[in-house]
C-alpha cells in the first residue's frame, strides 16, 4: 500500500534488527502493532497475531467450530481463503469441483459453497443448525472481481446473528485498503471475527484474526488446567508477531492511521478505470474497467457495461462481470509486462498511497499500446 522499501518502515525494520529478530517471548511491539489494529478495525475487541491469510483464515474458522460446536463451513463459489483444507484452495466455485487433490473427502465434506448474493439459500442451509461460520470476501469473490450486490452484507449479518452462526470477513486483501477499518467500516456492517494480513504486516510476513473476545479469547490460558490441555484453542507459533513483523507492521498502521494515502490511493485508482475504459471506447474493443477504493479489475473481450458514476461495477439487471476469456487474459498480462507494467493479476491490481500522475500514463499507455496489438493479432 506504501511501494516499497517506504523509508519509515524500511527504517522501523533495521533499528529492530539490531535490537532483536526473535526473543520466544511477547514484546512491546506486539502491544502497539494489535492496539493500532483495535483503533483501526471495527470487530476488533482481541487481536491474536499469525504468520500469513491463510493461517489466519484457519484460525478463525476453526475458533468458530470451537465456539458453536458445529463442524459446518459455508462458503461462497470463488471465494478464497487460502490454501487450508477447509477451503480446499481452488479460485473456482467448490460446488462444481467438490475436491482438491490432497484433501481428504472426509475434511472437504464438511465444507459447503453456493453462489454469492443468494440469501435464502443461506437462509435454508443454516436453519439446519449445524453450520458453525460463514466466511466470505466482504466485497465479493476475488477481492471484488465479482461484486457482491447492495444490502447483502447486512442481510447475511442479520441472518447468521439469527441462527447463531459466526460471520467472518476475510480482510486479508480488503483490511486496511477499501478504507483504513476495511471494508466492514466502509459498509458499516460488523462481522463476528475477521483474518487480516497484506497490509497488516508492512511487506513482511503476518496475519491476524481479529473480532469478538467471547470467541477470541477461547485462545487464552486460565488458572485451570482442565481449560488449558482439553478446552482451549491451541495456537503455537514460533513467529507469530515476530518482532521485524510486528516492527513494518505497526509503522505501516500507524501510516495508515493518518489517513494521508487512501485519497491519493483512491483517486490514482479512479483515474486508471476512467482511462482504461476510455481506451477500451476509443479502439471499440469490448470490455470494461472498474473497481472500489484502490483495486481495479477488467473485463476484456465481451460486452458489459461500464461505471458511468464512480469506479463501482453497474449492476444492470443484476448481471455480474463477464470473465475474461483465459487466452485473452494471458494475452493481456504478457502485453503489458512487454510494455514494463505488471498488472499484478491476470485482468487486475492494486494502486498505492504512492503511486503517482506519471505511473498511471505509463500504465494507460502500456494498456492501449497491448489492445492496439491484441487487435492485430486477432484476440479482441
Amino acid at each position: 500500500f506504501l511501494g516499497h522499501a517506504y523509508p519509515e518502515i524500511t527504517r522501523a525494520v533495521q533499528e529492530q534488527a539490531a535490537q532483536g529478530t526473535h526473543y520466544g517471548a511477547g514484546h512491546e511491539l506486539e502491544l502497539r502493532w494489535g492496539g493500532l489494529v483495535k483503533r483501526l478495525i471495527p470487530s476488533a475487541e482481541i487481536v491474536r497475531f499469525t504468520n500469513s491469510g491463510t493461517e489466519a483464515t484457519l484460525m478463525a474458522i476453526r475458533l468458530a467450530r470451537a465456539y458453536t460446536g458445529r463442524d459446518k463451513l459455508l462458503k461462497f463459489d470463488f471465494h478464497f481463503h487460502g490454501w487450508h483444507d477447509s477451503v480446499v484452495g481452488a479460485r473456482y466455485g467448490e460446488s462444481d469441483h467438490p475436491r482438491s487433490v490432497g484433501v481428504p473427502e472426509a475434511t472437504s465434506g464438511n465444507t459447503i459453497s453456493v453462489p454469492q448474493g443468494d440469501i435464502a439459500q443461506v437462509e435454508s442451509r443454516l436453519a439446519e443448525g449445524d453450520v458453525a461460520a460463514v466466511i466470505l470476501e466482504p466485497t465479493g469473490a476475488s477481492w471484488g472481481a465479482l461484486p457482491l450486490r447492495d444490502g447483502f452484507l447486512a442481510d447475511l449479518r442479520e441472518v447468521t446473528a439469527r441462527h447463531n452462526t459466526v460471520l467472518i470477513f476475510d480482510e486479508v486483501v480488503t483490511g486496511f485498503r477499501v478504507s483504513p477499518g476495511g471494508a466492514q467500516a466502509h459498509y458499516g456492517v460488523t462481522p463476528d471475527l475477521t483474518p487480516m494480513a497484506k497490509i497488516l504486516g508492512g511487506g513482511l510476513p503476518g496475519g491476524a484474526v481479529a473480532g469478538k473476545a467471547d470467541i477470541v479469547s477461547l485462545m487464552e490460558f486460565r488458572d485451570d488446567s482442565g481449560w488449558n490441555y482439553q478446552q482451549r484453542v491451541f495456537h503455537p507459533g514460533t513467529f507469530n508477531a515476530n518482532p521485524l513483523s510486528a516492527a513494518a507492521g505497526a509503522t505501516m498502521l500507524s501510516l495508515v492511521e493518518t489517513g494521508r494515502f487512501h485519497p491519493q490511493a483512491n483517486a490514482m485508482n479512479e483515474r486508471l478505470v476512467r482511462g482504461m475504459n476510455e481506451a477500451m471506447a476509443s479502439r471499440r474493443v469490448a470490455g470494461c474497467a472498474y473497481g472500489l477504493a484502490s483495486y481495479f479489475h477488467i473485463s476484456l473481450g465481451q460486452e458489459c457495461p461500464r461505471p458511468q458514476t464512480g469506479i463501482e461495477w453497474p449492476f444492470e439487471d443484476g448481471k455480474a462481470p463477464p470473465r475474461t476469456p483465459a487466452e485473452v487474459a494471458l494475452a493481456l498480462k504478457q502485453g503489458v509486462l512487454n510494455h514494463g507494467v505488471d498488472l499484478m493479476g491476470m485482468t487486475g491490481g492494486l494502486v498505492s498511497g504512492v503511486h503517482s500522475d506519471e505511473d498511471m500514463e505509463r500504465t494507460l499507455e502500456a494498456f492501449e499500446a497491448t489492445l492496439a496489438e491484441m487487435q492485430a493479432e486477432g484476440l479482441l
